[in-house]
């Protein structure tokens, strides 16, 4: 697991709206009239207004996909705990309970999974695709499938992991600081071990 967000300094500077320039004052403005404030990844990101105008754009863009918010966070949670990004569990996890997701849910997602089958289907691929760097097997693929989801719901499966797998890397090389109440990736099985059920203190769904 990296450690870097929580035993060194941030290795590029946030920059805050009321210092930001051009391209990059206006991105934070948007991101603050959004959502009442500015999380550091963003004033990060804001060193390179590509790269903050590139993940808002694909954000914005997923938000009216087809998958619920909820769905999409808990991909973004366990992707970032696959991924051992401090920054991105801690801040997807309050995003999530702000939105009113359960405690059991954040739990469970964390190891891809879910009491609803549809939803573990989607998350244990979302881990697959992450795990295998998209080569997924056939099997993987087909149990998504097998699940009821359909070829736009898998298509923006992938296009939220690689979303949330950018939050997830650019955090880990800067090294953000955290400004969400920390939640840290555990050390734990491998996701198809039972065992890592009981270290969550979870179930998964009833075969």
């Amino acid at each position: 697991m990296n450690t870097n967000q929580m035993d060194s300094t941030q290795r590029i500077k946030a920059i805050g709206p009321g210092m930001a320039k051009g391209k990059a004052k206006e991105l934070l403005d948007a991101v603050e009239k959004k959502y009442g404030g500015v999380p550091n990844s963003f004033k990060t990101m804001a060193n390179a207004p590509a790269v903050l105008q590139g993940f808002l754009g694909l954000s914005g863009t997923l938000e009216g996909g087809v998958l619920p918010f909820e769905t999409r966070y808990q991909i973004a949670i366990a992707v970032s705990e696959i991924n051992g990004c401090p920054y991105c569990l801690s801040a997807f996890t309050a995003i999530g309970k702000g939105a009113g997701m359960k405690d059991e849910t954040l739990a469970m997602c964390r190891i891809a999974g879910s009491t609803d089958p549809q939803i573990d289907a989607m998350l244990k691929f979302a881990a697959a695709i992450v795990r295998e760097r998209g080569a997924v097997t056939p099997e993987d693929f087909q149990k998504v499938k097998s699940a009821g989801c359909s070829d736009e719901e898998i298509q923006e499966i992938v296009a939220n992991v690689a979303l949330f797998t950018f939050a997830n890397y650019i955090n880990l090389v800067i090294g953000t600081e955290i400004d969400f109440p920390l939640i840290m990736p555990a050390k734990r099985p491998g996701l198809h071990d039972p065992s890592a059920n009981v270290l969550l203190g979870v179930q998964g769904p009833a075969t």
